[in-house]
């Protein structure tokens, strides 16, 4: 049989297919637009509260407290809806990356292209049905709240003998390492804010790949995923 029929790979979505970035500030530039400055950094104090206490994203739920504290405000109730609508129908699609379509079909050829996706259910899986992602993996998609807590359920639902991780976070590429050691090759594409981040660049160790971009794939070797080769471009 041919081994590179029996690899799994493993998708991040956020900073990893699509520029969530990009969306932010987007998100940002509307919250300033429509309840002024101050409103507007209270919206991110509340978000970065919950990313705390649930240790993902979420929008819609600082949304949610955001409207608790904000509909007093004179003329607010419209904009909320609408600010809500914003999020709920965002262009995702135009936010993709670069060939990211191209990478995930790609990857389908060798092997099978799972979405592994940390977050919120219900919004993040809107994103990845809007962005296309959805149809793109045929419908394999996993969103956990602590991705890299949920490796073995991971591998019962797709069993693989080898996977291959694709995220922009070194401490989700870490822990997977350390748990699934030569079954897992991971991928570090140097996209968003938390992989150009020089601190958490130095906490912790280097992934097996490090890319420029996610359409770097599409010209790495395949025994570079697999582990079996130092050479990782052809």
């Amino acid at each position: 049989m041919n081994p590179w029929h029996d690899i799994v790979f493993l998708l991040d979505v956020d900073n990893t297919l699509i520029d969530n970035d990009h969306i932010s500030a987007d998100l940002h530039v509307r919250l300033e637009r429509d309840f002024g400055a101050m409103h507007a950094k209270r919206y991110w104090s509340i978000f970065e509260e919950i990313r705390v206490q649930k240790g993902y994203a979420d929008y819609i739920g600082a949304l949610q407290q955001f409207r608790i504290e904000t509909e007093c405000v004179a003329r607010n109730g419209s904009r909320l809806i609408a600010l809500s609508s914003f999020l709920i129908d965002y262009p995702f699609v135009e936010r993709l990356l670069p060939r990211a379509l191209d990478v995930v079909a790609y990857l389908n050829t060798v092997g099978r292209a799972v979405i592994l996706s940390d977050g919120e259910p219900i919004f993040q899986g809107r994103k990845i049905q809007r962005a296309g992602l959805w149809d793109a993996v045929s419908g394999r998609v996993l969103i956990y709240v602590h991705k890299e807590q949920m490796l073995d359920t991971v591998r019962r639902v797709y069993p693989a003998q080898h996977y291959v991780l694709v995220d922009d976070k070194l401490s989700i590429l870490s822990a997977a390492k350390a748990k699934m050691r030569e079954s897992l090759t991971t991928v570090f594409p140097l996209q968003g804010h938390y992989a150009l981040d020089p601190q958490i660049a130095a906490t912790y160790p280097p992934a097996d790949i490090t890319i420029e971009r996610i359409a770097d794939l599409l010209r790495v070797n395949v025994e570079a995923l697999l582990g079996h080769t130092e050479t990782a471009c052809s």
